[in-house]
């Protein structure tokens, strides 16, 4: 397999600290894992998925975010600190030159504060797109959907645990490819931005 292939996708979905209500003091909402799964768009298949857990500096996981995400905190406790996923993220997964998709923008502005936050590198490159445009407008859809709700609408089983990173960047691999079979999928141009 070409790792530099034009075709390849980095889904990314991300889980972060979070709470029933406003945060401890002191406390900041941080990622605390990464989802990720390979599309190849020419194949029209998943290729690989992927999981990184992320210890947290600044917060710990809440009981409210065990119960969304089914993470604990000695779960957390194994994983690399934030600016060691970034760079697994850049050399492991070409994530500084492939273009990647994410459900929304929660979880590019979530890169985007806390590496500032951090000092750590942006680990993307610019060409992001947010899922959620192309399917709302190739569903004819008034309101942009959660992921659960575009799997019902899309036809497709919600495989594994709902806001498991892991999991969800596999289901939202699963509705990309749906979009692009359909001819919805918008298409990366050599200026690096995306078209529709």
């Amino acid at each position: 397999m070409d790792t530099d292939a034009p075709d390849l996708l980095n889904v990314i979905d991300i889980e972060a600290t979070c709470w029933d209500g406003q945060p401890p003091p002191g406390a900041v909402s941080e990622i605390i894992e990464i989802g990720l799964t390979v599309v190849d768009l020419r194949a029209a298949e998943r290729l690989a998925r992927h999981r990184i857990l992320v210890r947290p500096a600044r917060s710990t996981v809440s009981a409210f975010c065990t119960e969304l995400t089914g993470l604990t905190q000695a779960e957390v406790n194994t994983g690399v600190p934030f600016a060691e996923a970034c760079r697994l993220l850049a050399s492991e997964h070409r994530s500084g030159t492939r273009p990647w998709a994410s459900w929304g923008d929660y979880d590019r502005n979530q890169f985007t504060r806390q590496c500032r936050a951090t000092g750590t590198r942006y680990p993307f490159g610019h060409r992001h797109t947010n899922a959620k445009l192309p399917f709302t407008a190739a569903h004819g859809l008034r309101k942009r959907p959660g992921m659960a709700q575009a799997l019902e609408v899309a036809g497709l089983p919600l495989e594994g645990r709902h806001h498991s990173g892991a999991d969800d960047a596999w289901n939202i691999a699963a509705l990309i490819l749906d979009m692009a079979a359909r001819g919805a999928w918008p298409e990366a141009t050599t200026d690096g931005q995306t078209h529709y």
